[in-house]
């Protein structure tokens, strides 16, 4: 597999840092999995990171810090483990991906809702993450030769080709490719004629719709 389109170098140092909201992340993660590219570009940024730390001057610590910190940890709501194991079940009886390919490791833990008609060749299914149940991700499952379609973002959109392709006004994206759109940028990507398509989408930001299908998938979109 040949990957053509990368997450950008600023999106990586975002990511590297742990400054990415939730969604881009699992996305990025879900990038990276499969691109080695990237994952040494991330390498790269963590290394820097790492070097400028252990350059730093270190600052004394007050003297009750550690019971501090132990405090803290005391307070805190305890957990048990039945969330990380409850999604992953939820998971895999739901949206099912076409035969063949799994649901990214990234995924695991997430809550993927099941497939939901919302136009003619066109699917979605909501994903709901541990860390931020209100962020808006969502898997896409577009027929052969449809159109998505024509918006512009508030933000960032990340789009990561999990089957099948779609073009758009700025190139042709196939599996493992990450298509990553800024706020200056309207687009209507089409479904290639050869094979339906599915994408996992995340929003750093909002997304204007316009036109019918615009309107139908605009409530699985949370703003």
């Amino acid at each position: 597999m040949t990957i053509r389109h990368h997450a950008t170098d600023e999106t990586l140092l975002r990511y590297a840092a742990g400054q990415l909201p939730a969604a881009p992340a699992r996305v990025v993660a879900v990038h990276l999995a499969g691109c080695p590219v990237c994952r040494a570009r991330v390498a790269a940024f963590e290394a820097v990171g790492g070097a400028l730390l252990e350059e730093s001057v270190p600052v004394p610590m007050s003297p009750d810090a550690f019971a501090a910190a132990l405090r803290a940890l005391d307070s805190e709501p305890q957990t048990t483990n039945r969330t990380s194991r409850v999604p992953l079940a939820r998971a895999r009886k739901s949206a099912k991906l076409p035969e063949g390919i799994p649901m990214p490791d990234a995924l695991r833990d997430c809550d993927v809702g099941p497939w939901r008609w919302v136009g003619i060749g066109v699917r979605v299914s909501t994903i709901k993450l541990p860390e931020d149940p209100n962020a808006s991700m969502m898997l896409l499952r577009v027929s052969p030769g449809r159109q998505l379609p024509e918006h512009g973002h508030f933000g960032t959109e990340f789009t990561q080709v999990l089957f099948g392709s779609f073009s758009d006004a700025y190139g042709r994206y196939m599996p493992g490719d990450l298509s990553e759109m800024g706020h200056e940028v309207e687009h209507q990507p089409i479904v290639d004629p050869d094979g339906e398509c599915v994408c996992l989408a995340a929003l750093d930001g909002g997304m204007r719709l316009t036109g019918f299908i615009g309107r139908l998938i605009q409530p699985f979109i949370r703003m």
